[in-house]
């Protein structure tokens, strides 16, 4: 990826859509975007107003090796329209293909509800509470 084009994915990851995104300081993102840019995916519209986005890692060791979301949000105009399914489907494909993981984790807080079934309808089931 070109400097410019890593200036840019962190300029649009930097952005908060909405009071529902977990945000996190400057250093982190660069470091997520150094060490695992290709677990990260912007989505932008064709004016380019950004749609939405998502910040993967991998992590764990032998047969606990995975990948795992950190963030991922759609913009309110851009939800209903699988976004957060494809890119989703993007960090698996990725997670599988590249870092060889064996399988996919997130965490979501317990009264995001909306979010929870999202993800049971993608084939997430609860692991555990903490």
């Amino acid at each position: 990826m070109l400097k410019d084009e890593y200036a840019y994915l962190l300029c649009l990851v930097l952005r908060n859509l909405d009071i529902w995104t977990e945000t996190y300081n400057i250093g982190f993102y660069l470091h997520y975007l150094s060490r695992w840019l290709d677990l990260c995916c912007v989505q932008e519209a064709p004016r380019g107003r950004m749609m939405g986005y998502v910040i993967g890692k991998a992590e764990g060791q032998a047969v606990e090796w995975h990948g795992h979301v950190t963030a991922i949000t759609v913009a309110a105009e851009y939800r209903r329209l699988s976004l957060a399914w494809r890119m989703m489907n993007l960090l698996e494909l990725v997670s599988n293909d590249i870092y060889r993981g064996f399988f996919v984790d997130l965490f979501v807080r317990c009264n995001k509800l909306v979010a929870i079934e999202m993800y049971e309808g993608m084939g997430y089931s609860l692991y555990r509470r903490v």
